[in-house]
């Protein structure tokens, strides 16, 4: 039984949605521990193709056999239609996908399954829940939805609904995909043009990227600017290689999240790089900041200012 004050207070929890495969697997082991329960039987998981459902689900459920995922089918059928409610060792979690499961089953045979499935006490995981909710009339114990963050929501009879969460989501994603590839571009022209190894530090920003350094780097900002808007002006296409790779162009790159961009640089908006490097004096870290799209923040998101101004700054340290 999930403890009444956390359903009476958690309304939802926002994460950055990482970009990199480690990096979510880390995210979603920890939202694991912080919001799963034994008790939760049906999990929602929101999103648009190529957010990266698949990789949080494999981090919050690890060894759960999925049905799909953006790299290929399952051959074997769906677990979830031969459930044998009578044998006790039959599988407790189940995964499936409710985009790739309508184009073989009606809506309603893929609710009588879950239903089937909760009554017998078993858990379903379900991706696109958005799509499915209508037709179970309920909705899940917990709800993830993942754009450019990953909103944790534990939903009341009052909601918070799939159908919100899924605009959200969908609202956000872009900027997720624009930022990934913008940091990719950076790390590429960074170690081709200016002999800087790939960084292995990154960070996130709203509707931007980090790129961190344990010594400053020697590079013109500037200049660095000025190449990559060449190269965003160039509209290069951006292709997946394989699981651990990219090409941009004709180069191809390392990346642990290669399904998470736009199809090409010119799809990167308003990229603009931070003209001078950023000292963290916690993490004694130099930082690299690019942020793409517009700037404008709305509602709790304004207090995630990335960045002061100079002058504000100055103020501060004098303080």
């Amino acid at each position: 039984m999930v403890p009444s004050i956390l359903k009476e207070t958690l309304i939802y929890a926002v994460y950055y949605a990482p970009r990199g495969r480690q990096r979510m697997h880390t995210l979603a082991r920890d939202l694991a521990q912080r919001h799963l329960y034994p008790s939760d039987q049906l999990i929602g998981v929101i999103g648009a193709e190529g957010a990266g459902k698949s990789m949080l689900i494999r981090g919050l459920f690890p060894g759960l056999e999925l049905t799909n995922d953006d790299a290929g089918v399952n051959r074997r059928s769906t677990p979830l239609y031969e459930l044998d409610t009578n044998d006790f060792f039959a599988a407790h979690t189940f995964h499936i996908d409710v985009r790739y499961e309508a184009a073989f089953h009606q809506m309603y045979e893929i609710a009588e399954a879950v239903n089937r499935a909760i009554e017998s006490e078993r858990r379903v995981v379900i991706e696109h829940f958005d799509l499915l909710y209508p037709y179970l009339g309920y909705n899940a114990a917990i709800l993830f939805a993942i754009g450019e963050e990953v909103i944790v929501s534990r939903p009341t009879f009052f909601g918070p609904y799939p159908a919100a969460l899924k605009r959200v989501a969908d609202a956000t994603i872009l900027y997720r995909q624009m930022a990934h590839s913008a940091e990719d571009l950076v790390t590429m022209v960074l170690d081709y043009e200016f002999g800087i190894k790939r960084p292995v530090l990154h960070s996130d920003v709203k509707h931007g990227f980090v790129i961190t350094f344990t010594e400053p780097p020697d590079i013109d900002v500037a200049e660095l600017d000025a190449r990559i808007r060449s190269l965003i002006e160039a509209d290069l296409p951006i292709t997946y290689a394989d699981e651990n790779h990219i090409r941009i162009g004709e180069i191809m790159m390392e990346c642990t999240g290669p399904r998470i961009h736009v199809k090409s640089t010119g799809c990167i908006e308003n990229l603009r790089l931070v003209p001078r490097l950023r000292y963290d004096h916690i993490t004694h870290e130099h930082m690299l900041v690019g942020t793409v799209g517009s700037d404008r923040t709305v509602g709790f998101e304004s207090i995630l200012q990335a960045l002061p101004d100079d002058g504000h700054e100055s103020r501060q340290s004098r303080s």
